[in-house]
C-alpha cells in the first residue's frame, strides 16, 4: 500500500463513515476504493466488512433501550438465524473464485443501489401504518371500558412483544427462513440488508420504526460480526487497509453525527444513490464491456 493509496482509503473511509451516520450507503465508497487501490475483489469485500463493523456495533448500542423491550425468545430465533446465515454467506464468498465474484460486482451493486433508493418509501409506509394503528387504538379506547383500555395498551405501544403473540408457528418459521436468506446474502456481500430486514420485520407485524431499526441494527451487527471472524480466520482481510479505514470511518461517523442535524437527508441520499449508479455503470463497463475481470 503506497502513501497515495493510504490517503485515498482513509478519505474514502471518512466519507463512508459520514454517510453511514447520516443516511447509510458507506459501502458504495469503501468497497470500490479498495478495488481501485489494487485489492482483489473478494479481499476488498472482506476488508470493507471489517472496516464497517465497528460502526454497526456502535449503532446497535444506541438502540439499547428499544432492544431491551423485545422478547428474548424471538431475538434468539432471529439472532441464531443471523449468525448461521452470516457464516454461510462468508464461507460461500470464500469459496467463490475471484474472477466469478468480480463478474458479480455490477449486479450486486445494482441490487444494493435499488434497495437503498427505495428504502425511504418503505420506511414512510411503515411509519404511516404505525400512525394508523395508533389512531385506531386511540379511537377504540374512547368507547371501550377501562379494562379493555388497559388490555389494549400493548398493541398501542407498537412493540414486537404484541406482534409475537399473534405470530402463527408457520409465520414464525417463514420469517426465520427469510432472515436466514438475508443473513446469507449479508455475509456474502451485504449491500441493502437493512431495508430487507425492515421489510421482514414489517411482515411480522412490527410497527414501531425505532424498535425495528434497533433490531435491524443488532442483527446486522451479528451477521457482519461472524463474517468478520470467518474472513479473519481464512486470512482474507487486508489488515493494514482495514485498520486504516476503521480509524477513518470512526472519524467520519463522529463528524457525520454532528452535521446530521444540519443536512437535508434527501440530498445525502440522492448523492449516495448517484454514487451507487456511477459505480455500477463503471464496473459494468470495465468488466463486461472492456473485459477487465481478472481480479
Amino acid at each position: 500500500m503506497t502513501l497515495g493509496q493510504a490517503i485515498l482509503l482513509f478519505l474514502a473511509a471518512v466519507l463512508g463513515g459520514m454517510l453511514n451516520s447520516v443516511a447509510g450507503g458507506g459501502s458504495f465508497i469503501g468497497f470500490p476504493a479498495l478495488i481501485f487501490t489494487g485489492v482483489p475483489s473478494i479481499n476488498a469485500n472482506a476488508t470493507n466488512t471489517v472496516a464497517l463493523w465497528p460502526g454497526v456495533v456502535a449503532s446497535a448500542g444506541a438502540y439499547r433501550h428499544e432492544l431491551a423491550r423485545q422478547p428474548r425468545a424471538l431475538m434468539l430465533v432471529l439472532g441464531g438465524t443471523s449468525l448461521i446465515g452470516g457464516i454461510l454467506g462468508a464461507l460461500l464468498l470464500l469459496r467463490t473464485p475471484q474472477q466469478t465474484f468480480t463478474l458479480l460486482i455490477p449486479p450486486l451493486l445494482l441490487i444494493a443501489t435499488v434497495l437503498f433508493a427505495v428504502s425511504p418509501r418503505l420506511t414512510a409506509l411503515l411509519r404511516k401504518r404505525r400512525a394508523a394503528a395508533a389512531l385506531s387504538a386511540a379511537t377504540a379506547s374512547m368507547t371501550a371500558t377501562e379494562e379493555s383500555t388497559l388490555s389494549s395498551a400493548a398493541p398501542t405501544a407498537g412493540t414486537l412483544a404484541w406482534s409475537v403473540e399473534k405470530l402463527s408457528p408457520l409465520k414464525l418459521v417463514s420469517v426465520s427462513f427469510f432472515q436466514l436468506l438475508i443473513a446469507t446474502y449479508g455475509g456474502y456481500f451485504g449491500g441493502g440488508i437493512g431495508i430487507l430486514m425492515l421489510a421482514t420485520l414489517g411482515m411480522m407485524g412490527m410497527e414501531n420504526i425505532h424498535e425495528m431499526n434497533g433490531l435491524k441494527t443488532l442483527l446486522a451487527g451479528l451477521i457482519n460480526g461472524v463474517a468478520v471472524i470467518t474472513f479473519a480466520l481464512a486470512g482474507a482481510v487486508f489488515w493494514p487497509q482495514a485498520l486504516l479505514m476503521v480509524v477513518g470511518a470512526v472519524i467520519g461517523g463522529y463528524g457525520g453525527a454532528y452535521y446530521a442535524r444540519k443536512i437535508d437527508q434527501r440530498w445525502v441520499r440522492l448523492f449516495v444513490t448517484l454514487v451507487g449508479v456511477t459505480m455500477t455503470l463503471y464496473f459494468f463497463i470495465n468488466i463486461y464491456v472492456l473485459g477487465h475481470s481478472g481480479k
